[in-house]
Formats: structure tokens, sequence, C-alpha cells
């Protein structure tokens, strides 16, 4: 079984940065896809970005390129988000998960989600 934990939330003004980690327990997710998803009140989760279990591919929403950048440390069984130019819209419970499988962008395709990190920016 895999665990995710996620860290790195927090309060920041409009323009700033956070860096979000995931660190993986229980099991190596080497293999793994992995994935950011946040959610925001009365919205839906929404994909923000994935990398490949070899960091080589990435992907990202729209609305996020550009401005965040996922990446991943397989010897340490971690996974950050670093988040840079932070909009207010930006804010949302963001979350970590993992597939054993290929890419994809839909949260119902991932098996193990961590408990989620809150992250506010204002304006």
């Amino acid at each position: 079984q895999v665990q995710l934990v996620e860290s790195g939330g927090g309060l920041v003004q409009a323009g700033g940065s956070l860096r979000l980690s995931c660190a993986a327990s229980g099991r190596t997710v080497s293999s793994y896809w992995m994935g950011w998803f946040r959610h925001a009140p009365g919205k839906e989760r929404e994909f923000v970005a994935a990398i490949s279990w070899s960091g080589l591919s990435t992907h990202y929403a729209d609305s996020v390129k550009g401005r965040f950048t996922i990446s991943r440390d397989n010897a340490k069984n971690t996974m950050y988000l670093q988040m840079n130019s932070l909009k207010p819209e930006d804010t949302a419970v963001y979350y970590c998960a993992a597939r054993s499988t290929s890419y994809s962008s839909d949260a119902y395709g991932y098996a193990h989600w961590g408990q989620g990190t809150q992250v506010t920016v204002s304006s």
C-alpha cells in the first residue's frame, strides 16, 4: 500500500511562491506516475500537473503553465510542486496522487491520495 503526505501549504500574498512536497511511504513510487490536483470551495476537483516515473515527462493544466513546476526525487520517494506568481484563484486544497499505469489527468485514474494541504493566496 502507498501512503502519501503533503506539506508546504500556507498563506501567501499574490505574486508570491510556495513549494509543496509529497512524501510517499509504504512502498516505493519510483515506477508510478504522480500528480497534483486541487479542490477549491464550490468548484470541481481540478488537475494541476503530473509527472512520469522517470521525471522526463510532465503535463500541466493550462491555468498553471509557466508558473508551476512539478518534479520528483525518486531516491527520496518525494514529489514537489513549485508554485510561482501565485494568484488568488490558486487558493485551494492541494492533493498529491499516484497511479501505477500511464499518464492521466482524470482524478478517478489515481488509486492513492494524500490528505491535502491548504494553499491560500491573498490579493
